[in-house]
């Protein structure tokens, strides 16, 4: 029992302290972090504005050319960004459009910004779609526009809809983030592959599986406790608006009006 105690700790050190090796890792977390959470917000906004054109198109009767552009344009970007592979368009970016910059960090933040856009879009879209139409024409009846309608009636509901599957988006653009290696990138990925070429041992890799799974793990959490304080205002939320077409009671404490 000892001398395993003392292989780990063997390991522990040969991975982590000799030549100050934790700064690798903690440059590698670090920057998974940053580039993951910037690249959703980017996802985010794209993905939102992408919903709201493609919604918007859809649910027109007969859609005018301002609305056709734009939804052909869009529907040529998604398809585009989710058939082609992550490490195809990271390398695109980093080789091609930004050859001349060398801030890798701000291009694998948009590499995986616009391709988290593409995935983010139809789970918005689905989200919107997922709200009862008597919604709309509740608030509409209520002297609401139909920007005001969206804005706030039918995307809180939207985004409650979405987000399990919004959750799942963040995870998986975790994971992706794993080959940003290829344009140089100091990741969590990046960091126990050199260690492990340093060391000559296969050990990092056990690490780096445990700090993904450790993340990933955390993620779950954050997500359910959002799921389950969204889900204490299930009425609908017409119900929530008074005269003046003002929302309240959506997110008070205990989630009721």
């Amino acid at each position: 029992m000892a001398s395993v105690f003392e292989n780990i700790a063997d390991i522990v050190t040969r991975v982590f302290i000799t030549h100050d090796r934790w700064r690798l890792w903690v440059t590698g977390l670090q920057n998974t972090l940053v580039i993951t959470f910037f690249a959703l917000l980017i996802g985010i906004v794209i993905g939102f504005m992408i919903a709201v054109v493609r919604v918007s198109h859809d649910t027109a009767g007969k859609p005018p050319i301002i609305l056709k552009i734009p939804n052909a344009l869009v529907k040529i970007y998604v398809t585009a960004i989710r058939g082609i592979p992550m490490m195809v368009q990271i390398m695109i970016m980093n080789f091609i459009i930004f050859a001349a910059s060398r801030n890798l960090i701000l291009t694998a933040i948009v590499a995986f910004g616009i391709n988290s856009g593409a995935y983010v879009a139809e789970v918005f879209r689905g989200g919107i779609l997922s709200v009862e139409k008597g919604q709309t024409e509740a608030g509409r009846s209520l002297g609401l526009s139909a920007p005001q309608t969206m804005r706030r009636i039918i995307m809180p509901q939207a985004i409650k809809n979405s987000l399990p599957a919004l959750g799942n988006e963040f995870i998986s653009l975790l994971k992706e983030t794993s080959i940003m290696g290829v344009i140089g990138v100091m990741d969590i990925t990046r960091a126990g592959n050199v260690i492990r070429g340093l060391t000559y041992d296969q050990s990092p890799l056990i690490f780096v599986a445990a700090a993904y799974l450790t993340l990933v793990i955390f993620l779950e959490f954050l997500v359910s406790k959002m799921e389950k304080r969204l889900k204490k205002s299930e009425r609908p939320i017409v119900k929530n608006i008074d005269r003046k077409g003002s929302l309240f009671g959506l997110f008070k404490r205990g989630g009721t009006a």
